[in-house]
């Protein structure tokens, strides 16, 4: 087997044992979810044109700004790239 086989096979052991309550060696992340909302207000983009703009479907823009989603980690992150830095964000998009 394979060296990246038996990481995974490893990994998995390890979510079993944390799912089971046993001790494992699992490490949890927090994930600051951004306020997606407000990060579309403040570029002043309705949410057809802030998800046409950085390639999310309305659908999800939706839900996750009425709460029935959240974005998930590296989402998150991009969501991150996008209120900090918007034109590097399209630039980036645009080739």
């Amino acid at each position: 087997m394979s060296k990246v086989g038996r990481e995974v096979i490893s990994a998995l052991k390890q979510a079993i044992r944390h799912a089971e309550g046993k001790n494992a060696k699992v490490v949890e992340h927090e994930v600051e979810v951004p306020d997606v909302k407000a990060i579309r207000r403040r570029l002043k983009m309705s949410q057809q044109a802030f998800a046409t703009t950085f390639r999310i479907p309305l659908a999800t823009l939706k839900n996750w700004e009425q709460g029935r989603r959240l974005p998930d980690a590296p989402t998150a992150a991009y969501l991150r790239v996008i209120e900090r830095r918007p034109k590097a964000a399209i630039e980036a998009l645009a080739g």
